[in-house]
Formats: structure tokens, C-alpha cells, sequence
């Protein structure tokens, strides 16, 4: 057998079949045993990952674990890769048969008795059963794909109440006795047996105790629910003492395990102790705290010292500064805290991705400081403004370090940047004073040096790069500090200083906007727009007392009288920028993402009336806009913030629009004139592709922008006659064209989208307008020439096919589902006239939709989005359409509700959950009706009602999901899942008596009658119709059912294998 498997698997394809056939062997289990025990060593190792997958592949309660446990036992010197693959194999077959019951004995939770015999043993064996007991506990902490998550739950929850607490224990216990024998941790197998146990230490500690699986990216706001049984082991002060003593005793190579460990005893939930408790337990963590700080040995390295700047962190983000002042050497430990992150910010290049924890802590405690209620003195005013001292210097001193050697700017990590400002903000607005006469000072020193090297003749371009990085962190810094500002705990003082800060800001735009015409620098341009950014959220607005002593120093200082004459400076900003750096897609985006926001959150007739609005208004061209330009070398994705700045304009333009037609006929010349251009183009049989797509593009990112502003009924009607029926068959051959081009196609589609899109009720067509139906017309022509088109692509590389085909569909998705439910549309009267458009929208749909797999209807969110909002208007308003589909379409369609129900989007969901209700409802109706004595003329043939005798286990099955879902898990849309369900109940009363009946025969004996109770509860006043009421009455008693089920579970080990059964 050895030899045959060591010639079967020297080929890559050949394994891969081989595995598939010899998993499914009815003697894999033996044959596995077979070659552990007598295959050579070589074929034998080669055979392990297979070996595992077999293994796990079968049921674990078929594979005793003990097998396992007696092989490692007398093997202990395994290779390193064979033992870690064996004890995986371990932990997964104790976790799949955690429940699994022989005579009354639960077989697979002697788990600490099965591994002692390993702690009593030789080192080796020792390490063995450490790793074992730390795998399985990591094992059991991770959710398994493959199984459901109500299964993993349970196994955690029992697996928490039964072992867990003991495994900690335990790996405490040996921990102290570790530390107390003096082990020789040079010794490689002595050094591996105390990294397992801290790393079982550390699992122990992280597991997730109550369900919450925390996300990793919210690191710094965890809280580790330890349970109330497990008080005893951190009242008692040597838990924690034992790790800060293991911290100061072992090699920089383990102690950032010790750390981590402590990183999450130190996050231990407030509700552990009680206030008397938590200030002892705090203070023994604030002593450790200051020991580790006293002896920085180990913190150079950086693993000790990310994990230290955790720590630090989890100091105030789990307890108050009020309580953090109480400790005795509170006074010491500030310093001390203080000092390290002086140091630390000095040296930013060490170990950058830290310095957020520093950060976090001191904002926390600036944040604390108007509501601390403590006597003790928090020292605050004395240590955070040497902080932020620290990071503003370092800050500037490293701009030369960088462009000396060459390094990566932090500039350029605009995210890294930009968090580490919002922390800033709070930090330097303690003891603003002082931040502010530091930032006074240096900028002064920065712009005058700056201006002295533009005004010399022999100046060092080196030199003036370096004075702009400078002065880039400073307007950076100035941006935060005053978005900072927070109106109730600010004082006219405050508001002079932040006067102060922005006259110097606008005085050096003012000069390097003098020199733009000759050179510019992005950095400076970027943060310029950050600060402008900040200024705009709090002190432009209606909310802005316009008495700030902010407007008096613009006053004095730059001659800017009032709030009016400051907007006109940040629109002369966003002209200037636009006509200097329109090539520039950072600075163009950020630039008129001011504007949008602007005409989003300032009262616009007062905007309209400056006369550099005006200017937009009537010379958007690319005259003197270069960014409306058409240049060959740009992609055309980068037109993108083209939309961004029409809709700006439009709603600019729509505030003195009213009904004047002329002033729009004025506004629309540019565009007018671009589509002109393209007709030009498209009717000539040479003509340069390329130009013609980029303006083609331009231009409908432009339209898109305009419509979406255009949310009244007058103006919208002025675009829409502009547009129609001049200039769509324009759009229409564009779609015929270059429909295999995305970059193209997708705006196209997209403004068709928008066009029909019955936003605010802007689409009300006159009666006597047959403009609704015409609309219609041409979205169910693009539809179909499009869907059509993109067929014929054939098969699509998995990596390009949204980008290529599923983007294009889903926009196509979208736009059916905005003019299926805009209600300005007849559809009764396409039919009634023989006109074909809507079926011929409705079969594309169904073509693109049977070209897509199951699975990429719900990989892709924006695609499940769009499909499950159109599915619930076709199901709700078509459904005699639906009934007549084919019985393979009907079936996908049902599969893909099917599968939605469980989908973890909650609006899938919800849109699932109301297809099903408009299905189930129309079936039920037709039953209820085929029962019922009807004229021969009025019988009808209805093939959806026949696909659902045929298969009537669809219908269960998701009868059998949303009972699950409602019973098993965290359902968050409890109302939408009750609607259809009523319906499912009705129609397979049998199937759901059979469904009850198993899921109170799986409980435990005792909560049988209760169950049962509940089930009757549930049905209790319900008739047998759809009713209204009666609906309203069924979720009502769905509610009640709900909550006396979990209350009945709780604590039950039971209900696993129902929830098996269902899904």
C-alpha cells in the first residue's frame, strides 16, 4: 500500500484524483491506520495533509480521537509538521463529535484526562499535550464554514461551560511551575514547551466567550466577556502577577506572548468586579505597568513593543480616567507613560503602525478630562501638550530625513495620515494655548523661510521641498486641530487662536496659488484641501455664530468682513485648482468633493449669488476647466468626478431655474455641443474611436450628474425633453457599438438608470403625454441590445467577468427595477396593444440571469442587490409573468430566494423574504380558487402551480430555512421573515407538523411539553387565509413564540440535530 501511494501521488493531477477516490473508499479509515503504522516514513509524511483531509472528510464519530492520542504517545519525536498535522486531525474529530453520545457518556470531552497522561511524561510528551489542548481550543473558538453557525455555537458554548475554564487553570498552574524551576531556555525543547503554554495561556484568554466574533480592525474597543465563573482566578492578584513576573524572566523572543496575554486580562469586561474590586485588580495593572516602564530592556524590539502600546491602550479604553487617578502611584506612572510616548513619537520610524495605540490612549484621556468628577489631580495639562509637542516636531524634523535617504513618506498613506490627525484633534485641543502658540511659532519660521528661498535666486530646490513638507504636516496639523473644535467646550479665546491659525493658512495659499502657473506641489495642495475640508464642517454654516471672534481676526488680518467674502475664498480655491490641476485625479476629486459638499450643507441662494458661482455656472467648458477636457492619455474611468461637479452645478442652477427655460437651453451649450460632436461622429463610417468614446463618456458622466441634482418636476422635464428623442439614439448606438467595452457601456447604462430613476416624484408625465411608455421603450431597447450583446461574449476569465459582463447586468438589473416601480408606467397597455417591449425586457432578464451561477449571484454585492430588489417588484407586480416561465427558470428563481434567505446582507434578506411572501401568496390564492366550483371559461392552466406539485420540496425546504433561522439564529429581520411564512405553513401543514414534532422530540425531556406549548401558541387564532389581519395576528404570535423558545434553549445542549435536520 505504501509503495503504491508513494508512485500514485509523485504526480500533482493524478493526486487530486487519487484523493477524491480514495476519501470515498468505504476502507479509508483502515487503509489511513494502515499506512501510519507500517508505511515507510518518506510516503507516510507525504500522505498526512491527505490522511487529514480523509479523516475530517468522514463523520469525527467514526474516528476515535484516542487512536490519534496513542499514536502521538508513542511517537513523540515526530517531525515538527506530522505531529502539528495529527493533533489538527485531533481537535477538528473532538470538535465534530462534541456531542456525540455512547451509553450515556459523552466520549470526546474527557479531553483534559485523555492529555494529562501527555503532562506527566517526558518534555517532549509535555509539549505534546499543551498543543493539543491549545489547538482544540482554537479548533473550537473558529466558526467552520461547512457547518452551520447555531452547531458551532453550541459546541463553543458547551465546550466554555464544561473545559475551558479548567484548560486555563491549568495552563496557569503549569506556567508557575515553569517559572519556578529555573528552565534552561536555551534548551530548544524546554523554550518550545513554554511558548505552547503561553500560547494556550493566550487562546484561553481570546476565545470568544459570548458570540460576538469582534472584528480584528476594532482592536483597540475589545472587551473579553470573561464569565462570572471564572471571578475567582483574577480576584486573586497572583493570575496577573504571574504574567508580569514571566514578562521580566524570559527572552524578548517569548515575552510578546506574555504581553498579549496581559493585553487581554487587562481588557477583562467592568462587570467582573465590583467598584472596590476593580480598583484593586487596576491597581496591581497600573504597577505592572510601571515595573515594565522602569525596565525598558525588552521594548526595543518591536513585537515587545507593539503589544506594550496595546497594552497601554486597553488602560483607558477599559477604565475611567476618574479611576485611573485613584491609583497611589498614578503621578509616577503618567510621567512615566508620558516620557515613553515623547520617545516613541521621536522616533517615528520605528515601528509606525504602534504609534496609534500611544495615540488612542492620550485621546481618551484628553476626551475624559471636562468630565472627570476625581479630587486627584490627572496631570493632564502638564503631560499632553509636551504629546503633542512631540509628534507636531517629529513630524516636520522627519521631512528631511525622508528626502535625504530616500525614504517612504507617511504622506502618501492618506488613511494613516488622516487617523492619526482625528486623534490629534482631541489631544491638541487640551491646553489649546499652548498647541496654538506652538503651531504660531512654527509655521511662522516654515512660511518665512519658505518665502526667503522663493525670493532668493540661488536657492536649493532641496531646500524649498523640504520647507513645503514642513509647512504640508503644519496645515495638516492646523485642519485637525481646529475640526477638533467642540462648540460647548469652547470659549471666544479658542475661537481668536483658531483665527490665528487660518489667516496664516490662507496667506500661504495665497502665495503658492501666485505660483501655480509655474510650479505647484500635490502634498501641500492636498492637505490645503484637508484643512479647507475641516473649516468648512465647523465654521461655515447656518449653525456659526457669525460674531466669532474666528470672523473678527479674518477681518482684521486679510479683510474678510463676514461669512459671505470667506465662501467666495473657498470657490476661488476650487476654480483655481480646477483650471491648474485638472490633470491631477487626487486634487480634482478632493477638490470638488468640496464643492458637492458645499451645495449639500450651505444655504445655497446665498452661494448662487457669488460672482465665482456665476462664473461656474456659465464657463464650464474645458477652456477653463481642463479636467472637462477629452485627453488621449487619461483612462476613462478617470472622468469619474465629472458627475461629482455637475451635480454641484445642478443643484446650483435649479436654485434661480424655475421654469426659464432659456437660462437651461444657456447651461446646456457645452454638452449640446458635445453631442452634436458624437452624432457627427457616429454617422460617418471612419471616424477616431477612441476621441469618440472619451467624449461620449465626458458627456454622459456629465448628464448623470445633472439628472441626479434634477430631483423637482419642472427642471427634470426640461433635461428630459433636452434629451429625448434627440440625442437617445445616440446613447442607443453607443450600447450597440461597444458593448463589449465596460468603460463605456457602464456610464451609458448608468444615466439610463438614473433618467428613469421616479426620484422625489420627479417623473410625472401630463395625461395626455404618452412620455412615460416611450421612456419605457427605449430602457427596454438598451436592455435588450445590451443583454443580447453581452451574451454573445461567451465564456469570461473568472478574475475579468464583473468588470466585463456582471457590473453591466447589474447596472441593467437596476435600471429594470427603477422603471418597474417608478408608477408612471401602464404596463397593462403593452400587451392590451401588441407591443412587445415588455416582454422583450422581462425575457432578457431572464436570459442574463440564467447566464449567471448561483453563487456569483451572491459573491457580488452590489449584483445581489440589484437582482434581489428587481425579483421582489417582478414577484409583487408581474407575477402572471412568473407564473409562465419555464420550470428550469422557475426553479433557478426559487433556488436563488432560497439561498438569499440565508444570505448576510440584511437587505438580500429582507427582499427575499418579500419575493417569497408574493409567491406564496399567489399559489396559495390559485389553490384556494382551483377548490372552488369556476365556469368552464374562467379555468385557466396554470404551469407555475404545476412546477410546485412537482416539486414540492423547494417550498418546504425554505419553509424549513426561515423556521430554522427564526428558532437557531440571530434573526434581524424577525417581521419580514414572518410575512412569507404563514404562507409556507399553509401550504404544507403536514410537512410543517412533521418539522414540529422532530424539533420537539429533540429536545431534553423535561422541555418537550414546553416546546410542544410553544409550537400551539404560535397557530393559536390563526385561520386558515392571508388576510391582513390574520397576518398581523401570526407575527404577533411569531414574536411571543420566538422569545419563549430561546428562553426555553437556554442552557440546553440539545437542538443541534434539529438544526442539522433543517439544513
Amino acid at each position: 500500500l505504501s509503495t503504491h501511494f508513494s508512485s500514485l501521488f509523485s504526480c500533482e493531477t493524478i493526486s487530486e484524483k487519487a484523493l477524491v477516490e480514495f476519501t470515498n473508499s468505504t476502507d479509508c479509515l483502515s487503509k489511513c491506520q494502515l499506512l501510519l503504522e507500517r508505511g515507510s516514513v518518506s510516503s507516510t509524511h507525504l500522505f498526512l495533509p491527505v490522511e487529514s483531509l480523509c479523516l475530517t472528510g468522514v463523520c469525527g464519530a467514526l474516528c476515535p480521537g484516542n487512536y490519534v492520542l496513542n499514536y502521538l504517545a508513542t511517537r513523540p519525536k515526530l517531525a515538527a509538521f506530522v505531529t502539528q498535522a495529527l493533533i489538527q486531525l485531533y481537535a477538528r474529530i473532538t470538535k465534530l463529535g462534541w456531542f456525540d453520545c455512547q451509553k450515556d457518556d459523552y466520549v470526546f470531552r474527557n479531553v483534559i484526562a485523555d492529555v494529562t497522561r501527555f503532562l506527566q511524561d517526558s518534555v517532549e510528551h509535555c509539549i505534546i499535550g499543551v498543543t493539543i489542548l491549545s489547538q482544540l481550543t482554537n479548533e473550537i473558538n473558529q466558526a467552520d464554514t461547512t457547518h452551520p453557525l447555531t452547531k458551532h455555537r453550541k459546541i463553543a458554548s458547551s465546550f466554555r461551560d464544561s473545559s475551558l475554564f479548567d484548560i486555563f487553570t491549568l495552563s496557569c498552574n503549569l506556567l508557575k511551575q515553569a517559572s519556578g524551576k529555573n528552565l534552561n531556555l536555551n534548551d530548544e525543547s524546554q523554550h518550545g514547551l513554554l511558548m505552547q503554554l503561553l500560547k494556550l495561556s493566550y487562546n484561553c484568554l481570546n476565545y470568544d466567550f459570548i458570540g460576538t466574533s469582534t472584528d480584528e480592525s476594532s482592536d483597540d474597543l475589545c472587551t473579553v466577556q470573561i464569565p462570572t465563573s471564572w471571578r475567582s482566578a483574577f480576584l486573586d492578584s497572583s493570575t496577573l502577577q504571574l504574567f508580569f513576573n514571566l514578562y521580566h524572566s524570559i527572552p524578548p523572543s517569548l515575552s510578546p506572548l506574555v504581553l498579549s496575554c496581559l493585553v487581554q486580562i487587562a481588557s477583562v469586561r467592568r462587570s467582573l468586579f465590583n467598584n472596590a474590586e476593580r480598583a484593586k485588580f487596576l491597581s496591581h495593572l497600573v504597577d505592572g505597568v510601571k515595573r515594565i516602564l522602569a525596565n525598558p530592556q525588552c521594548l526595543p524590539d518591536p513585537n515587545n513593543y507593539h503589544e506594550f502600546c496595546r497594552l497601554l491602550a486597553r488602560l483607558k479604553s477599559n477604565y475611567q480616567l476618574g479611576e485611573l487617578v485613584k491609583v497611589e502611584n498614578y503621578p509616577e506612572v503618567i510621567r512615566l507613560i508620558a516620557n515613553f510616548t515623547v520617545t516613541s513619537l521621536q522616533h517615528w520610524e520605528f515601528a509606525p503602525n504602534s504609534v496609534h495605540y500611544l495615540l488612542s490612549l492620550w485621546q481618551r484621556l484628553a476626551a475624559s478630562v471636562p468630565y472627570v468628577k476625581a479630587t486627584e489631580p490627572h496631570l493632564l495639562e502638564t503631560y499632553t501638550p509636551e504629546v503633542t509637542k512631540a509628534y507636531i516636531t517629529s513630524r516636520l524634523e522627519s521631512v528631511h530625513v525622508i528626502l535625504r535617504d530616500g525614504l517612504e513618506d507617511p504622506l502618501d498613506d492618506a488613511g494613516l495620515v488622516q487617523q492619526q490627525l482625528d486623534q490629534l484633534s482631541t489631544i491638541g485641543r487640551c491646553e489649546y494655548e499652548k498647541t496654538c502658540a506652538l503651531l504660531v511659532q512654527l509655521f511662522d519660521q516654515a512660511a518665512q523661510s519658505y518665502q526667503e528661498l522663493l525670493q532668493s535666486t540661488n536657492a536649493s530646490p532641496a531646500d524649498a521641498t523640504v520647507q513645503e513638507g514642513r509647512l504640508t504636516w503644519l496645515v495638516y496639523i492646523i485642519g485637525a486641530v481646529i475640526g477638533g473644535r467642540v462648540s460647548f467646550a469652547s470659549t471666544d479665546e479658542q475661537d481668536a487662536m483658531d483665527g490665528e491659525l487660518v489667516c496664516r493658512v490662507l496667506q500661504l495659499m495665497n502665495l503658492t496659488d501666485s505660483r501655480l502657473a509655474q510650479a505647484g506641489n500635490e502634498r501641500l495642495e492636498l492637505a490645503m484641501l484637508s484643512f479647507f475640508e475641516q473649516f468648512r464642517k465647523i465654521y461655515i454654516g447656518d449653525q456659526v455664530q457669525k460674531s466669532s471672534k474666528l470672523y473678527r481676526r479674518l477681518s482684521d488680518v486679510l479683510g474678510l468682513n463676514d461669512e459671505t467674502m470667506v465662501l467666495s475664498v473657498f470657490i476661488g480655491k476650487i476654480i483655481t485648482n480646477l483650471k491648474y490641476w485638472g490633470q491631477c485625479e487626487p486634487i480634482t476629486s478632493k477638490t470638488l468633493q468640496l464643492l458637492n459638499d458645499l451645495s449639500l450643507g450651505y444655504p445655497l441662494p446665498k452661494l448662487v449669488k457669488l460672482t465665482a458661482v456665476q462664473f461656474m455656472l456659465n464657463n464650464h467648458t474645458s477652456e477653463h476647466f481642463s479636467f472637462l477636457g477629452v485627453n488621449n492619455q487619461s483612462n476613462l474611468s478617470d472622468m469619474r468626478c465629472r458627475t461629482t461637479f455637475y451635480t454641484a452645478l445642478g443643484r446650483l442652477l435649479m436654485v434661480d431655474l424655475g421654469e426659464d427655460e432659456d437660462q437651461f437651453e444657456q447651461f446646456m451649450l457645452p454638452l449640446t455641443a458635445a453631442f452634436e460632436t458624437v452624432a457627427q461622429m457616429l454617422s460617418t463610417n471612419t471616424f477616431n474611436e477612441q476621441e469618440a468614446k472619451r467624449t461620449l463618456v465626458g458627456l454622459v458622466r456629465d448628464l448623470r450628474g445633472i439628472a441626479f441634482a434634477f430631483n423637482a418636476k419642472t427642471s427634470f422635464m426640461m433635461l428630459f425633453d433636452w434629451i429625448y428623442p434627440a440625442y437617445m439614439p445616440i446613447l442607443q448606438r453607443a450600447i450597440e457599438l461597444w458593448y463589449h467595452d465596460p468603460a463605456c457601456t457602464t456610464p451609458v447604462l448608468k444615466l439610463m438608470a438614473e433618467l428613469v430613476h421616479n426620484r422625489s416624484q420627479r417623473l410625472q408625465f401630463d395625461v395626455s403625454s404618452p412620455n412615460g411608455i416611450l421612456l419605457f421603450r427605449e430602457t427596454s431597447k438598451m436592455i435588450t441590445t445590451y443583454g443580447n450583446r453581452i451574451l454573445t461574449l461567451g465564456e469570461v476569465p473568472k478574475d475579468q467577468v464583473y468588470g466585463v459582463k456582471l457590473k453591466g447586468v447589474s447596472v441593467c438589473f437596476a435600471m429594470l427595477k427603477a422603471v418597474l416601480s417608478g408608477n408612471y408606467v401602464n404596463f397593462g397597455v403593452f400587451r392590451l396593444y401588441g407591443d412587445d417591449a415588455l416582454d422583450n425586457a422581462l425575457q432578457t432578464f431572464i436570459k442574463l440571469l440564467l447566464s449567471i451561477p448561483h453563487s456569483d449571484l451572491l459573491d457580488y454585492p452590489k449584483l445581489s442587490q440589484s437582482f434581489y430588489s428587481l425579483l421582489e417588484v417582478l414577484t409583487q407586480d408581474h407575477m402572471n409573468f412568473f407564473a409562465s416561465l419555464e420550470p428550469h427558470v422557475a426553479v433557478y428563481i426559487l433556488s436563488s430566494i432560497s439561498e438569499g434567505l440565508t444570505a448576510l446582507d440584511t437587505m438580500v434578506c429582507t427582499g427575499c423574504c418579500s419575493s417569497l411572501d408574493h409567491i406564496v401568496t399567489y399559489l396559495f390564492k390559485q389553490l384556494t380558487r382551483s377548490t372552488k366550483k369556476r365556469p368552464a371559461s374562467m379555468a385557466t392552466d396554470d404551469r407555475f402551480l404545476h412546477i410546485m406539485r412537482q416539486h414540492p420540496e423547494m417550498i418546504q425546504q425554505m419553509l424549513s430555512t426561515v423556521l430554522n433561522i427564526i428558532i437557531f439564529e440571530d434573526c434581524r429581520n424577525q417581521w419580514s421573515m414572518s410575512r412569507p411564512l404563514l404562507g409556507l405553513i399553509l401550504l404544507n401543514e403536514k410537512y410543517f407538523a412533521d418539522l414540529r414534532n422532530s424539533i420537539v422530540n429533540s429536545q431534553p425531556p423535561e422541555k418537550q411539553q414546553a416546546m410542544h406549548l410553544c409550537f400551539e401558541n404560535l397557530m393559536e387564532g390563526i385561520e386558515r387565509n392571508l388576510l391582513t389581519k390574520n397576518r398581523d395576528r401570526f407575527t404577533q404570535n411569531l414574536s411571543v413564540f420566538r422569545r419563549e423558545v430561546n428562553d426555553s434553549m437556554k442552557n440546553s445542549t440539545y437542538g443541534v440535530n434539529s438544526n442539522d435536520m433543517m439544513s
